[in-house]
């Protein structure tokens, strides 16, 4: 048995593309551009000759324009020829102005110096009113803090008094106790009570 024939057929692509022939077009080409319609010289003359004269509006607005103008210039003519007396009514207008505003300043001035002057006596006053206040309430502070002091102080030797009168207190008591004891053994055993009293005479005579 014999080998089979795995062979392909080799198609050139550009020989493919110009059997087929050119693509269908969508849109225009350039031999349209190249064969459109094309106006006669005739024609182009008859276009420039239109241009040339131009169109009857323009013109009129053109001249309205003109003659707008024309007035204006005759106008700042007048003024300039002239302007020499107006420059000097303007000048004389201008110094008055001036002169106004200067007066006025002064003025304001002389009365806001004035204002200033007693704002400021104000503000001094004011503040040795503050001054005053302040050093009253400093001395009442310390005044209050001194008490304080005082009391506290006052009231730390107060105990400590107490516990010295207190002692004080238990001898006295113990005193009496003792008193009021010897008293009642002299009334309940009087020999008793003067034996001691003879014993110790005796001790003396000898």
């Amino acid at each position: 048995m014999g080998k089979r024939d795995n062979r392909v057929a080799y198609i050139n692509p550009i020989a493919a593309a110009r059997a087929r022939g050119p693509p269908p077009s969508a849109g225009t080409t350039i031999q349209d551009y190249l064969n459109r319609p094309r106006p006669t010289w005739e024609e182009v003359k008859e276009q420039l000759e239109k241009k040339k004269k131009g169109s009857r509006t323009l013109a009129e607005f053109e001249e309205k324009m003109n003659a707008k103008w024309k007035k204006e210039l005759e106008k700042n003519r007048d003024k300039l020829l002239g302007g020499s007396d107006g420059r000097k009514d303007k000048e004389k207008k201008e110094k008055k102005r001036r002169e106004k505003k200067r007066a006025s300043r002064h003025s304001s001035s002389s009365s806001s110096s004035s204002s200033s002057d007693s704002s400021s006596s104000s503000s001094e006053s004011d503040e040795e009113e503050k001054k005053i206040k302040k050093k009253k309430k400093q001395k009442r502070v310390r005044k209050a803090s001194d008490d304080d002091s005082s009391e506290s102080e006052s009231d730390s030797k107060e105990p400590s008094r107490k516990k010295k009168k207190q002692p004080r207190g238990d001898n006295a008591e113990r005193e009496k106790d003792d008193k009021g004891s010897r008293r009642r053994m002299k009334l309940e055993h009087p020999d008793k009570a003067s034996s001691p009293e003879s014993h110790a005479d005796s001790e003396i005579g000898e």
